[in-house]
């Protein structure tokens, strides 16, 4: 629509803004400015369409990335005020501008990333814009709920132990994490970490067909032809791994290996008995690289993960030598099951919503059992956004081996046969 010269620019940013913070608790964006994005679109317009691969796309950004001219809270309002305004573009955040998309504000996410619910004692709770009655997931809530609502197209995420999955599925959208190897330092500058071991970039979205152009416009990754479905082997779980699944879980799960099947692919089951070891092994890893990035300032978070943070502190070098080395063998294991698959499928929780308001202390460790094998391994996935009557009924990973993000993002966008991106950038 863009190359046939029939929008532009001003108007897509323009419907976007007009869509955002719709949820019952207006706060999907916590820091935006429609002036700034409006002139984004401007600046677009008057430079012409380019090779940009975002041109003109509407984008949301994940307030832990600093944005010149905003504060960056990570969802605390005591690092909003620390912080103060940046005066530097993050990688992320130069990188979306480079490549022509128009960021439409800094999202919710829950504090620090350091949950995955998606609530927030600084800023409120993320309600979903669809449905009010239940949270986004997080820690990129906002994220979710700004694909969800129509403010952007796309949006940055981020996943440590399942902040871009969980609320990718839960709202009924796609998302993709990175292989953890993808992601150096330098794509993190001017970005805050939860726990570097395991933090990755990503994106949330709305069709499978645009994580191709989406991966391309990131990470540089080349955009691939779709390996063919038929005679591809596919990984499902056994019964003992999805065991506390809700039936509609489990249901959609089963649609998803049918979609497979019926494409020609080879769909056998696996059995990962140490997977049941995921949580033991990420904790505290994960709780001990977040206080030593937050050490000195527990007192200023939400008690549950001030509470997390002093645990992490505890945790002695021995231990965490221990940790890591059934990290490395937990690791191994995980890639032994790729010598009989060429993907896995796995719930991305086991559950399709978590109401607002409901006491959510059980709610984390039942998702991150679903979550973490994956952050452990590092490796990529794409969700699989499955839905009934408008309505998310569990979304599904899509897990390949380590560094097949380009092939990934095919593969899942051969399975869709919409694009929303596509037909604006393409006449």
């Amino acid at each position: 629509m863009y190359c046939r010269d029939e929008v532009s620019p001003e108007v897509v940013i323009e419907n976007a803004l007009a869509r955002s913070n719709s949820n019952a608790s207006r706060n999907v964006y916590l820091s935006r400015d429609e002036e700034w994005s409006r002139d984004e679109g401007r600046r677009l317009r008057r430079d012409g369409i380019d090779v940009q691969p975002l041109w003109g796309i509407p984008v949301s950004l994940k307030d832990c990335f600093d944005l010149t001219g905003f504060a960056t809270s990570c969802g605390s309002a005591f690092y909003r005020d620390q912080h103060g305004v940046a005066v530097a573009d993050s990688w992320v955040a130069e990188r979306l501008r480079r490549a022509g998309a128009v960021i439409t504000g800094k999202t919710h996410l829950h504090q620090l990333a350091y949950g995955i619910t998606g609530e927030n004692r600084d800023f409120g709770d993320c309600l979903q814009p669809n449905n009010a009655a239940v949270l986004t997931g997080g820690s990129s809530s906002g994220a979710a709920a700004s694909v969800q609502e129509g403010s952007a197209l796309a949006a940055i995420g981020t996943d440590t132990g399942g902040s871009i999955r969980v609320p990718a599925a839960l709202c009924g959208i796609a998302g993709y994490r990175s292989s953890v190897t993808m992601n150096t330092e330098d794509l993190w500058r001017g970005g805050y970490h939860l726990a570097g071991s395991f933090d990755t970039l990503g994106w949330l979205y709305r069709d499978l067909r645009d994580g191709p152009l989406l991966g391309h416009a990131l990470f540089d990754l080349p955009i691939a032809t779709a390996p063919a479905v038929d005679g591809l082997r596919i990984g499902a779980p056994d019964s003992i791994l999805i065991g506390d699944c809700d039936a509609e879980v489990l249901a959609t799960l089963q649609s998803c290996q049918s979609l497979f099947e019926e494409k020609g692919a080879i769909v056998g089951s696996f059995a990962a008995p140490f997977w049941s070891e995921a949580m033991a092994i990420y904790a505290p890893i994960q709780a001990s690289e977040a206080a030593e990035l937050h050490k000195d300032h527990f007192a200023h978070f939400e008690p549950t993960i001030a509470e997390r943070l002093a645990w992490g502190a505890s945790i002695s070098t021995a231990d965490l030598s221990l940790l890591h080395q059934r990290l490395g063998e937990f690791k191994a294991s995980t890639y032994a099951l790729f010598g009989r698959f060429d993907y896995l499928l796995f719930p991305c929780a086991p559950m399709s919503s978590i109401i607002a308001g409901a006491d959510h202390a059980a709610t984390r460790p039942r998702i991150l059992r679903y979550t973490t094998p994956v952050s452990l391994a590092g490796l990529p996935v794409v969700v699989l956004p499955m839905l009934r009557d408008g309505a998310a009924t569990g979304g599904i990973q899509l897990i390949g081996p380590m560094g097949s993000d380009a092939a990934l993002l095919a593969l899942s966008a051969s399975l869709s046969e919409k694009t929303e991106i596509g037909a604006r950038l393409h006449p």
